[in-house]
């Protein structure tokens, strides 16, 4: 056993392209490190509906140059077989490291093949490649990004023709067509023959967001902005020029882009200490809202001044109020959210008479909801210019969330008193999440396994009176790893992460509310609720 994976490792090694992951795994070898080695050739990453994902490192279990080849390579030959042959291929990437690696080799992997390659000018936001896409008229596009993920990860997202990311069976379609490599000499990579963009692609997305703003608004907020070590400051800060308002506070320590993400254990705004920093400016300016954006800038993370200092707003809190805004700008089409969001989203479109959809977790699924106006979901992801981009955008989503806060404060409100006053009208939804990360995966398939082998009854002494194991599918969605419990007045959904190695559990209580004078109370029979459920639910499932 020990001699075959020497042997595999060695073979690996001889096509290894990249000096760094050729000198990692040569000193592997060498020290005969057989449970290192055996991590790294347990098999290969798969790709998915969010592409590749995981960490840096030599071998098939790692993200290097190599597997980064291959996913391109079976990109490629697939995009052939249906049809696009000299089609365009749109690539951009983050700052991380390889990134610009990685987006060199997929052009040079897509020339080769016989596809037109155009790469991004240099980090800019994922949204700015969805946008790309459809601007350009290509065939696909691949953002090189972990997003939110650690600083040792990173990733590879693919997006088809309308600007959207792939979904069932293309996924599995491109799986089988880097399977089929069998060698990397085998796949052509010129030094040359692509495009490497201008600044134009870029200038046309930055006159797309002018769009999403009312033209007569008040452009009056007062902002503190950080961007999280990632690549979002620059594009941000244009498009708040444009817009007419006051130029954001930057948050000094995190504002240009670092792969060490030297000041946060996660980037990613929702993790506890990522916005300390934020807070600390805040405190110091005194500002209207805070906004975040996450690394790749794709989400967009609020906070705002409650009471003597700072908190975040929930992305359900964010998703309601862009909801409401919108609806009050007379915006027309279709209101979706993935079904792990606030039911509150269906609430504010049926009073509007407007259409609503729920899909499956993803803004793949988001995105392909027909007549698109609004989509979101709680993990911070807006879409709020379907047209312009198919996808999260953390961009826009901050500029109409500024908007909103700047008519909020010409009236003498806030976006606090707005959440209130939805809350009278709609029912308080309160949402919490239960969060599990793990080193070892099996805990999560346990987990799951124990839920549905003894699945529970009652949730903080509700009754359970649906179970939905969306394994099997429902009417409107495909099937997915998940459970769903519909209690009395409450809603929990279980499921595995799609891009990282948590078990998430989303849950939400809906407590009614007759007068403002009522708020304290429901607030208070809401944290409680969802306390215990989470108690409850931890239980069951042995984490």
């Amino acid at each position: 056993m020990q001699d075959d994976l020497i042997a595999r490792a060695k073979a690996w090694l001889t096509e290894d392209p990249d000096a760094d992951t050729r000198a990692e795994l040569a000193q592997l070898i060498d020290a005969e490190d057989v449970p290192e080695l055996t991590a790294r050739f347990a098999g290969t990453l798969q790709f998915g509906t969010a592409g590749l994902r995981g960490e840096l490192g030599a071998g098939p279990m790692r993200m290097n140059r190599s597997v980064v080849i291959r996913a391109a390579a079976g990109l490629a030959a697939y995009l052939t077989k249906q049809g696009h042959t000299n089609g365009l291929v749109v690539i951009g990437y983050d700052a991380r490291h390889k990134s610009a690696d990685f987006a060199a080799d997929t052009a040079a992997v897509m020339t080769g093949a016989g596809l037109r390659a155009a790469v991004l000018p240099r980090p800019l936001p994922t949204p700015v490649l969805a946008f790309a896409i459809r601007h350009l008229g290509a065939v696909a596009g691949v953002e090189v990004t972990a997003s939110h993920n650690p600083p040792r990860d990173n990733g590879y997202k693919v997006y088809l023709g309308d600007g959207s990311q792939i979904v069932p069976p293309a996924d599995a379609e491109i799986a089988a067509e880097i399977a089929a490599i069998t060698s990397l000499h085998d796949v052509p990579r010129p030094t040359t023959g692509w495009d490497t963009l201008d600044d134009a692609v870029l200038h046309a997305y930055l006159t797309r967001t002018d769009a999403v703003l009312a033209p007569t608004s008040p452009r009056t907020a007062r902002t503190v902005y950080t961007a999280m070590h990632g690549v979002g400051k620059d594009t941000l800060l244009a498009a708040f020029a444009r817009a007419g308002f006051p130029p954001p506070v930057l948050v000094p320590e995190q504002a240009d882009p670092d792969p060490e993400f030297p000041t946060v254990a996660f980037p990613n705004p929702e993790e506890p200490g990522a916005m300390d920093l934020a807070f600390a400016v805040a405190r110091e300016t005194n500002p209207d809202l805070i906004i975040a954006n996450d690394p790749d800038a794709d989400r967009c993370a609020v906070a705002v001044k409650e009471k003597a200092d700072w908190r975040m707003l929930r992305g359900d809190e964010v998703g309601a109020l862009l909801a409401a805004h919108l609806v009050n700008r007379g915006a027309q089409g279709t209101f979706a959210e993935s079904i792990v969001s606030s039911s509150l989203l269906g609430r504010i479109a049926e009073k509007a008479g407007l259409p609503y959809e729920e899909t499956l977790t993803g803004f793949k699924w988001i995105a392909r909801v027909e007549g698109l106006r609004y989509g979101y979901e709680e993990a911070l992801g807006y879409c709020v210019d379907p047209e312009g981009v198919r996808d999260k955008d953390g961009i826009t989503a901050a500029l109409l969330i500024t908007e909103l806060a700047s008519t909020l404060k010409e009236e003498g409100r806030t976006l606090l008193g707005l959440l209130d006053d939805l809350a009278v009208e709609h029912g308080l939804h309160a949402t919490d999440q239960l969060s599990v990360r793990v080193e070892d995966l099996s805990l999560i398939t346990a987990a799951m396994d124990r839920l549905r082998e003894h699945p529970p009854t009652h949730l903080a002494g509700l009754p359970i009176t649906r179970t939905d194991d969306l394994t099997r599918g429902t009417a409107k969605l495909p099937p997915t790893d998940g459970l769903r419990y519909t209690l009395d007045g409450a809603r929990v959904i279980v499921r595995p992460s799609g891009t990282e190695p948590k078990l998430k559990c989303y849950l939400e209580v809906v407590i009614p509310v007759k007068t403002h004078a009522d708020l304290q109370s429901a607030h208070t029979q809401a944290r409680t609720l969802l306390t215990t459920i989470k108690q409850d639910l931890s239980t069951a499932a042995g984490i």
